[in-house]
């Protein structure tokens, strides 16, 4: 390839990429317009919608409907404001609309940009009065249709609140005064309402129509509660201040302290609070009555349980009030005789101080405890303290006293335990003599040609654990823990030998029983023959099992199973 045609080429790609970039601006220029002319074009029919047909229309209702010199007033003030909206606001809102008209057309678009938000939020700020304007008119306008439904769904509420009233007026005796009057009230104001309408004097209309809306919401919550209200204020509540006062006066002389439950002071409150609510309900005004008679209900149906508590608590302080005397005294009487033995106990068992000295301490624990249990009764005697308050003192030092209790049986099965020890160290000497014995005897119960060596070993083993066990009884004192040792030591070598015994003889008897067995095969056999000849060599130099199983290997070569056979008979 030439150099003038990738000269050209390079020209060519270079031409096309600057015509591209042209396009690209081109076409984002045509975009931009586009969409400020857009934004333009909403602007100005937002600012055509500021004046709607339907304020105009609105305004023009007000004038047929004056009906006071007040209203004139307003109306004149509507049409100031309307005309400060129409002459001055939205003018000033198209030369801004104007200017940035000439923004566009000179491309002064960074400009354009900030004038279309000022117009933008002066629009949003003109249109906010017109919003506010049209809804002060409509609440004249509309005022007459809307008012007349309201009243009409007050009436029919009200005639529904009168009805409760006069089919159960019994139920109203102490408030009927206050609620007659009010519904006169409400009476004049119904016939105030016909009169401000019929005078187009429609601001009182409204001041009107929310005061009938307020007395018969209020009063159809009097209707509801005041029923319920004087039943609980008048009956329910104060039978059960008397009971309760009759209860305490009861339990008083049966001597329960029940000071901490503070009935006096409180059914004092409560009366006054029950006296208060009467007097706002006798203005018709009951906000909170239900939910402060309630919890006055809840508060004396505690007291009962409270009562409920106290008796049970005197039954378990009366309970606690024997069983813990006694379980302490026989504690006490156990330590004691068990502190008197110490010294014996230490002297005969090798005791240090740390061994017994549980034994002090629960002593303190009892003395401790007792001087418990006298406050306790001292304080039920006086009355100071209520009988709930007693029993849960009462019950902690129930389980104080079981957990001495349980220290004391732990002290009592370890040092008792000691003598228990010593007797059963002297009955297992004996019965590892009689074992030993068992022993001698038994291996001269069979006629051995050579008692094998270890025999003898673990003989004298044993019989020397025997003489250390024997020595350590007749020390004095005798110290427990190296008795045990010894005691544990000479079982396990009396009884090695024991087995040993039994093995070596029972071995013996197994191996001759073989050997005479085989006897009848030497003939038929050289190799049983040579076999039971060394099995006899071995029984005379006291290896009588392997003696056993060379003669049993031996006869299995002419009887086969013969091996097995034996074996399980000799483990058997």
């Amino acid at each position: 390839m030439s150099v003038e045609l990738i000269i050209v080429i390079g020209i060519a790609y270079y031409l096309v990429t600057i015509a591209s970039i042209f396009a690209v601006l081109h076409f984002m220029s045509k975009k931009n317009k586009t969409t400020v002319r857009k934004q333009m074009d909403e602007l100005e029919r937002d600012k055509n919608l500021i004046i709607s047909a339907s304020l105009i229309a609105e305004l023009n209702k007000v004038e047929p409907l004056i009906g006071s010199s007040n209203m004139k007033d307003t109306l004149v003030l509507w049409q100031k404001r309307f005309q400060k909206i129409k002459e001055e606001d939205v003018p000033r809102i198209t030369d801004m609309l104007l200017e940035a008209e000439e923004m566009y057309e000179q491309k002064e678009y960074a400009k354009l940009k900030r004038k279309l938000s000022e117009i933008e939020l002066d629009i949003y700020y003109v249109r906010t009065k017109a919003n506010f304007l049209l809804e002060e008119i409509k609440e004249i306008t509309l005022s007459e249709e809307r008012n007349r439904e309201t009243i009409t769904k007050l009436k029919a509420s009200y005639r529904e609140i009168l009805k409760k009233y006069q089919d159960n007026k019994k139920d109203y005796t102490i408030v009927s005064s206050p609620l007659e009057l009010q519904f006169e009230n409400v009476d004049k104001l119904f016939s105030a309402f016909e009169v401000a309408m019929e005078n187009k004097s429609y601001q009182e209309v409204s001041k009107i129509v929310k005061a009938i809306d307020d007395i018969i919401g209020n009063l159809r919550m009097v209707i509801d509660e005041a029923p319920q209200i004087i039943l609980l204020g008048k009956n329910i509540i104060p039978k059960k201040i008397t009971d309760i006062n009759n209860i305490t006066k009861k339990m008083e002389k049966d001597g329960y302290n029940l000071d901490y439950l503070n009935i006096p002071y409180n059914v004092t409150e409560s009366s006054k609070k029950i006296t208060d609510i009467f007097q706002r309900l006798n203005v018709l005004n009951i906000e909170d009555s239900i939910f402060e008679l309630k919890t006055m209900m809840d508060y004396f149906d505690s007291i009962y349980n409270e009562f409920d508590k106290e008796k049970i608590s005197r039954k378990i302080y009366n309970d606690y009030l024997r069983t813990i005397l006694i379980k302490i005294t026989k504690l006490t009487k156990i330590n004691d005789t068990l502190l008197k033995r110490l010294d014996d106990i230490k002297y005969s068992y090798d005791l240090s101080d740390e061994d017994v000295d549980i034994v002090f301490k629960i002593k303190e624990e009892l003395a401790m405890e007792r001087g418990e249990y006298d406050d306790i009764i001292e304080d039920g005697r006086s009355k100071k303290s209520s009988y709930s308050h007693l029993g849960k003192l009462m019950e902690l030092l129930n389980i104080k006293v079981l957990k001495t209790e349980e220290k004391l049986e732990v002290a009592l099965r370890s040092l008792g335990s000691l003598k228990e020890d010593e007797i059963r160290a002297r009955d297992q000497l004996d019965e590892m003599k009689q074992i030993l014995n068992l022993a001698k005897t038994g291996i001269k119960s069979f006629k051995l040609p050579l008692i094998p060596e270890n025999y003898f070993v673990e003989l004298g083993e044993a019989t020397e654990a025997i003489a250390n066990m024997v020595q350590e009884l007749e020390k004095t004192p005798i110290s427990i823990k190296v008795l045990n040792t010894r005691v544990d030591t000479a079982r396990d070598l009396v009884l090695k030998v024991y087995n040993t015994t039994k093995e070596i003889v029972k071995s013996a008897k197994m191996a001759e029983t073989a050997i005479v067995y085989g006897n009848r095969y030497r003939p038929l056999n050289t190799e049983v023959d040579i076999g039971l000849m060394k099995a006899e060599k071995l029984f005379f130099q006291g290896s009588y099992k392997k003696a056993l199983e060379q003669a049993i290997h031996s006869i299995n070569i002419i009887e086969p199973g013969i091996y097995k056979k034996l074996m399980d008979e000799y483990q058997s």
